[in-house]
């Protein structure tokens, strides 16, 4: 910088401001301190300096449940971390992946602890993921997109239960009394197949359990109990991890003429496995997601499912976290809401 400072005969100052601060200067003072900096061959601050006098790195962790290639082959994980970096990146924040270990619900502890970040935002993780502790004992600000529920955390989620209750709801309506629910992963380690009502009650994901309930509750009121509906749980959050469980349900006698599934890919899963039984969707089988990805509306048939708006949560879970590294406190958990979006993947009875 002093060399910079130096060629161009203004202060080292200003050779910072030109990086820095660009309004302070005149375009043409930047620029002439710029073409200097590129002829000496200095490339601007460094970055590790800078961490270190300003004690932030500008890197914001986001803990996932699962490894990458298993997260990004659902598009909600893709929409909304895409709106949550359009709210930081202009603030010089970049996001920092921490896939989780197929074991513990999210990443190793001792990469909590190493990784060099401002601030945690915990991306849909199971009651009781190590990782948590690690961040509450690293003293890191956390922002929670979804789960898990720790009091005092920031948290932006969805009206999960009113969504459930609003797809059980639109097949009961249409008459559909033998109903199936394809339940996301319970466990962090795969399983998949059938559950009973309380065992899938018993899941370690908030989001899973509220759906459930939402379902359950609404069936019951339609004079259909819960030992009356099957629920087969999938092996993973990949439409080819959750085609053998989607097969199993359907193989049930009686085969149920409807599904509530708790997310769009296990929908479109379901509606795989139906095609390749020689099923018609909607014609004897009717099928509803949950979350409206845009694969959703492309699906044959499209997909009724319930809508939570990914990209405002995603949004919202961005001006949380530049709020709490401005030494705000935390708000109030938040919800988006969920509406029922019928499309053509449900009929009558």
């Amino acid at each position: 910088m002093d060399d910079v400072a130096d060629a161009v005969g203004v202060s080292r100052a200003t050779v910072s401001n030109a990086y820095n601060r660009p309004d302070q200067l005149s375009a043409q003072l930047r620029e002439e301190v710029l073409r200097a900096a590129k002829k000496i061959g200095y490339a601007g601050p460094n970055p590790t300096a800078r961490s270190l006098a300003t004690s932030r790195t500008g890197a914001i962790a986001v803990l996932l449940d699962t490894n990458l290639s298993t997260a990004f082959s659902d598009p909600a994980l893709s929409v909304t971390l895409d709106a949550l970096s359009t709210v930081v990146d202009p603030e010089g924040h970049a996001l920092l992946l921490l896939p989780g270990d197929g074991e513990s619900g999210g990443p190793r502890a001792e990469r909590i602890l190493t990784a060099q970040a401002d601030i945690a935002v915990a991306y849909s993780l199971p009651d009781g993921a190590p990782a948590l502790t690690a961040v509450r004992d690293r003293g890191l600000p956390l922002v929670v997109i979804d789960q898990p529920h720790i009091r005092g955390s920031a948290r932006i989620g969805v009206a999960d239960r009113a969504g459930a209750a609003a797809a059980a709801r639109h097949l009961v309506e249409l008459g559909h009394r033998r109903i199936g629910i394809f339940s996301a992963q319970c466990l962090s380690a795969p399983r998949g197949g059938e559950l009973s009502a309380a065992e899938a009650g018993n899941s370690r994901f908030h989001d899973n359990r509220e759906r459930l309930a939402g379902y359950l509750e609404t069936l019951a009121e339609a004079g259909i109990p819960a030992a009356d509906v099957p629920i087969w749980e999938a092996s993973g959050l990949s439409i080819e991890g959750a085609l053998s469980s989607a097969f199993g349900l359907l193989d049930r006698r009686p085969r149920p003429t409807a599904l509530l599934c708790m997310s769009d890919l296990l929908a479109l899963a379901a509606i795989s496995a139906a095609r390749q039984l020689g099923l018609s969707v909607p014609g004897d089988l009717s099928v509803v997601g949950y979350d409206d990805v845009p694969p959703a509306r492309w699906s044959e048939p499209p997909l009724t499912t319930v809508r939570q708006d990914l990209a405002a949560k995603g949004r919202a879970a961005g001006e949380l976290v530049l709020g709490l590294l401005r030494g705000e406190k935390a708000p109030a958990p938040a919800e988006v809401p969920a509406e029922l979006v019928v499309r053509d993947s449900t009929a009558p009875a």
